[in-house]
């Protein structure tokens, strides 16, 4: 949870920092930050103290300034807690900050943010939501001078920086631990994913590669669980899994890409007597 807070800080800061210098920069590079850089960051910025309360404008540096916190994902409780986050920063600078939430549907995700550059935002922040998949709109926020910042998101040129931890090294981490702590290089697995997030995509690129290494581990199926109720989605489909395959050693385990689906899962295996 910490080192989540100071991911969400750093998205804040950037979109501070982005908004105050919009139309003073220059053409970057990609910029992808990820949680060690953050927290390098984080600690320098601290041990400088460069910035105080006297050094802030008054009623805020970004008093009188419209931010679009936007998201796809809002009823996922990590991508609640990061928009609750940047929105909380945000508005302790003076900013008055929105928070769209289109329930899964990118096509609704397009649509509003055509709406906010339409409208006169000053800056849209973008959580966990693929930018690939909404790039002809945030197009026009960029041909309107409208900062455009990432947080567990991807990243496209003329995004000001994607803030996100290594989910690709998350990943590989927890297959390996699964695979060789757990199943002891051996047995049978199921998948549960959502690979249009660009975060559990990784994870599951990293799933991908590593059970090349291990002939003895099977994959069972790999199903897609959605965004609006990951767990009881993940509950009922690992129980119909679970009925499909009823041998009590026929599943070894079960690979959760994110934590809500793990928490269904596991209510699932409890149910069936098969934790």
């Amino acid at each position: 949870m910490r080192k989540m807070k100071t991911i969400m800080s750093l998205a804040a800061a950037a979109a501070l920092a982005g908004i105050l210098l919009t139309g003073c920069s220059t053409e970057a590079d990609e910029k992808t930050t990820t949680a060690a850089e953050t927290t390098t960051a984080a600690a320098t910025e601290a041990a400088s103290g460069t910035e105080t309360e006297a050094e802030k404008t008054e009623g805020g540096a970004l008093a009188g300034k419209k931010i679009s916190v936007m998201t796809p994902y809002l009823t996922s409780v990590t991508t609640n807690q990061m928009a609750g986050f940047i929105k909380n920063n945000l508005e302790a600078e003076g900013a008055e900050v929105f928070v769209i939430d289109t329930a899964n549907d990118f096509a609704e995700l397009a649509s509003r943010i055509e709406d906010v550059v339409s409208s006169g935002t000053d800056g849209i922040v973008l959580v966990s939501a693929d930018p690939n998949q909404v790039a002809n709109q945030l197009t026009e926020a960029f041909d309107a001078d409208i900062p455009v910042f990432g947080c567990d998101s991807g990243f496209i040129d003329g995004m000001q920086v994607n803030a996100t931890s290594d989910n690709y090294q998350m990943g590989e981490l927890i297959v390996r631990y699964l695979f060789d702590d757990l199943m002891g290089g051996k047995g049978t697995v199921i998948a549960l994913t959502h690979r249009p997030h660009p975060g559990v995509v990784k994870r599951c690129e990293a799933f991908d590669d590593i059970i090349k290494e291990y002939p003895d581990i099977q994959l069972i199926t790999e199903q897609h669980v959605p965004a609006e109720q990951p767990i009881n989605d993940a509950e009922e489909i690992t129980a119909n899994l679970l009925t499909a395959n009823p041998d009590k050693d026929s599943v070894t385990a079960i690979f959760a890409a994110w934590d809500e689906p793990a928490i269904g899962a596991a209510k699932a295996l409890a149910e069936a007597g098969r934790d």
